[in-house]
C-alpha cells in the first residue's frame, strides 16, 4: 500500500486557519478600535453640544438676573416715590393744622397768661409761659381740653416766682394736637 503523508496538508490547513483566525482577531480589533473612536467622537460631540446649550442657558440666566435686578431697583424706586408722595400728601393735608393750632392756642389763652415758648414734637405740644396765678393756668388747661384741635392737656411744672411786688406762676403745659391725618379723630374741615 502506498503511503500518503497527510501531515503537510494538515499543517498547511492549520497554518491557513491560524492565519484566518489572526486576520479575524485583527479585523475585530480594528472594528472595536473604529467603534471606540467613533463612540468617543460622538460622546465628545454630544458633550460640546451640551456645553454650548449650557453656555446659552448661562447667558440667558445672566441676562434674566440683570433684568430682575433692574426690576427690583425700579420697585425700590417706586416704593421710595410712593413714600415721598405719601409724605407730600400728609404735608398738604396738615398745612391748615398749624393755622388751626395757633388759632386754638390764642382762643384757649385766658386773660393774664403770657406765653414764652411753644415747642412741638410730632403731635405733642409743650407750652411754657407765666400767669398771674395758678388758677389762670387751670383755666388754660380747661380751655385746651374743650378745644377742637387740642386734646389731653397735662401739667408738667407750675412754679410760683416773686418778681418784685407781684407773684407770677411759671408753668409748662403739654397737649396733643388733633391731626387731620388721624382717621380715628374724624375731624373734617368745613
Amino acid at each position: 500500500m502506498p503511503r500518503i503523508n497527510l501531515l503537510p496538508w494538515r499543517e498547511e490547513l492549520r497554518q491557513k486557519r491560524k492565519k484566518d483566525f489572526l486576520l479575524a482577531i485583527g479585523g475585530a480589533v480594528l472594528v472595536a478600535a473604529f467603534i471606540t473612536i467613533v463612540s468617543k467622537l460622538t460622546v465628545q460631540q454630544w458633550t460640546q453640544n451640551q456645553e454650548a446649550r449650557n453656555n446659552v442657558l448661562k447667558a440667558e440666566i445672566t441676562e434674566l438676573d440683570r433684568q430682575i435686578d433692574e426690576i427690583l431697583g425700579l420697585e425700590n424706586q417706586k416704593e421710595r416715590l410712593l413714600a415721598r408722595m405719601d409724605i407730600i400728601e400728609q404735608l398738604q393735608r396738615s398745612r391748615p393744622e398749624v393755622v388751626h393750632l395757633f388759632d386754638e392756642v390764642v382762643d384757649a389763652l385766658p386773660e393774664g397768661v403770657f406765653l414764652t415758648e411753644i415747642t412741638q414734637t410730632d403731635a405733642r405740644i409743650e407750652i411754657s409761659g407765666s400767669a398771674q396765678s395758678s388758677t389762670r393756668v387751670s383755666a388754660l388747661m380747661r380751655n385746651i381740653d374743650s378745644s377742637e384741635w387740642l386734646r389731653d392737656p397735662g401739667l408738667d411744672v407750675v412754679e410760683t416766682v416773686e418778681d418784685g411786688a407781684s407773684r407770677n406762676a411759671e408753668f409748662t403745659v403739654f397737649a396733643q394736637q388733633v391731626s387731620l391725618n388721624d382717621p380715628e379723630e374724624g375731624l373734617t374741615i368745613e
